[in-house]
C-alpha cells in the first residue's frame, strides 16, 4: 500500500454555531442580518436556537420599561445554560446596550460581550477577544467613528428571504420629543450619500430582490443634514452622488428632506415591484411623498404614521412640532383611499378639543431615562429624575 494512503484521517472541527434574539423595530431586525452576516464571515453557522448554540447574541430595545424587563429575564435564563455549558458566549447588543452599558455585566456578570449601536461591525472582534482573554468585554461608543460604518448597509449580510430587503437610508433622530428616549441611544441623524442607496437597490434588483424597505428612525426627514451641509459651498450643484439629480440642479439651494426624491428614484428601479417605508415622522409629512405614493405605482399605498396624539394642547407638549391642522393639509384631497390609526403615547385630551373622527389604538406611556416627560413628572412628585447609565450625545 503508498506510504500516503496509510495514514489516519483527522475529521474536522465542527463549525461553532450562534443564535441571535432580536427584540424591537425593523432597525434591529436589520442590525440582527447583519450580525449574522459578521458571524457567519467568522466561520459561524446559524443554530435552530439557544440549546445548540455556542453563541447567543441579544438585540436589544429600550424603547419600553417592559423590553428592559425582558432582556435581564432572558439573561437569568440563560446563566442556567451556561452554567451547563461553560463554553458558551453571551453577548448583548444595540439600544438597551447603549443605554445600560456597564450595568449589564454588573446585574449579570456571566455575558462575555456587551457593544452599543454606534459599533455593530465591530461585533465579531469583541466576542473573539472575549474568547482569547476568558474576560468580558464592554464597548460602547457615543458616536459613530466612521460614517461608511455607520449603517448596517455597510456591513456583510444573512438574509432569510431573498426576495425582500431592508435598506437603511437614514440613522439617528435630531428630534426632541418628550417621552422618546431614541436621540440618546441612537444619535443625531446621519443619511447616506442619495447615489450609494440607489446603486444598492439596483444591485438588490439584480440579484432577484423585487420589495425593498426604505429604513431610518425619522425616515422621511432623509437628507436634510446633507443640503443643510452642503447649500452653503460654492460648487453645490456638483453633488448630485450626495444630494441626487433633483436637489443638484435646483435653481437655488434649499436645506430641505431629500425623502420624496430618493423614493420616486427607488420607485423606478428595473425589477423593484414594491417599495415600503419606515417610521416617518408627522411633522416632516410633506405632499411631494404623497403625490410620490400617489403616482409611482411601486410605492405602496401603505403609511405608518404615529401621530401620537388628537390634541395641540397635547402635542406641543410632547414637543412633536407639528399640528392636527398641518397633517390634515398634507393629506391629499384626492387618491388614495385611507385610514389613520393614532397610536396615543398618552390618553389625556384636551376638553376644549374635538376629538378627531377616526380611530384610536392606545399604548401606554413608558417613563425613559433622560426623557423631558420622566424629568417633568418626578420633579412634580419630588424625586430626583432617573438619568441614563451614561452620556447621552
Amino acid at each position: 500500500m503508498p506510504a500516503y494512503l496509510d495514514c489516519e484521517v483527522v475529521p474536522s472541527a465542527a463549525p461553532r454555531r450562534y443564535f441571535i434574539r432580536t427584540f424591537g423595530c425593523q432597525m434591529n431586525v436589520h442590525d440582527s442580518e447583519r450580525l449574522a452576516g459578521i458571524l457567519e464571515g467568522d466561520g459561524l453557522v446559524a443554530a435552530e436556537g439557544v440549546e445548540d448554540a455556542d453563541v447567543v447574541v441579544l438585540n436589544t430595545c429600550c424603547i419600553r420599561e417592559n423590553a428592559d424587563n425582558k432582556l435581564y429575564g432572558h439573561l437569568g435564563h440563560l446563566k442556567a445554560v451556561k452554567d451547563r455549558r461553560p463554553d458558551l458566549q453571551i453577548a448583548v447588543g444595540g439600544c438597551l446596550a447603549q443605554k445600560d452599558r456597564d450595568i449589564i455585566q454588573q446585574r449579570a456578570p456571566w455575558v462575555d460581550a456587551v457593544w452599543g449601536t454606534h459599533n455593530v461591525g465591530r461585533a465579531g472582534d469583541l466576542l473573539a477577544t472575549a474568547g482569547a482573554t476568558g474576560s468580558p468585554v464592554l464597548e460602547i461608543l457615543d458616536a459613530t467613528l466612521d460614517d461608511d460604518e455607520a449603517f448596517p448597509s455597510a456591513l456583510a449580510v444573512r438574509r432569510d428571504q431573498a426576495w425582500t430587503a431592508w435598506v437603511t437610508i437614514q440613522i439617528g433622530c435630531d428630534n426632541n420629543c418628550a417621552f422618546c428616549i431614541v436621540p440618546s441611544v441612537r444619535g443625531p441623524e446621519i443619511s447616506r450619500p442619495f447615489g450609494q442607496i440607489v446603486r444598492e437597490v439596483e444591485d438588490l434588483a439584480a440579484a432577484g430582490t423585487v420589495e425593498v424597505t426604505l429604513l431610518g428612525q425619522n425616515v422621511n426627514s432623509y437628507g436634510r443634514d446633507l443640503t443643510t451641509r452642503l447649500r452653503g459651498e460654492v460648487d453645490w450643484h456638483h453633488h448630485a452622488e450626495v444630494t441626487g439629480a433633483a436637489w443638484a440642479t435646483a435653481e437655488r439651494p434649499r436645506a430641505r428632506p431629500l425623502f420624496a426624491d430618493l423614493l420616486r428614484d427607488v420607485a423606478r428601479i428595473d425589477g423593484i415591484r414594491r417599495v415600503r417605508y419606515t417610521s416617518p415622522h408627522p411633522k416632516d409629512l410633506r405632499p411631494e411623498t404623497i403625490e410620490v405614493m400617489a403616482t409611482e405605482s411601486a410605492v405602496c399605498p401603505h403609511l405608518h404614521l404615529p401621530l401620537q396624539a388628537g390634541s395641540d394642547r397635547i402635542l406641543a407638549l410632547m414637543h412633536r412640532g407639528t399640528r392636527r391642522r398641518a397633517i390634515s393639509k398634507s393629506w391629499p384631497r384626492q387618491g388614495p383611499q385611507s385610514q389613520i390609526w393614532p397610536s396615543l403615547a398618552t390618553s389625556s385630551w384636551d376638553s376644549r378639543e374635538k376629538r378627531s373622527p377616526i380611530s384610536n389604538a392606545l399604548w401606554r406611556w413608558w417613563p425613559r431615562p433622560a426623557t423631558t416627560a420622566l424629568i417633568r413628572s418626578s420633579t412634580r412628585r419630588g424625586q430626583a429624575p432617573r438619568r441614563p447609565a451614561g452620556p447621552t450625545r
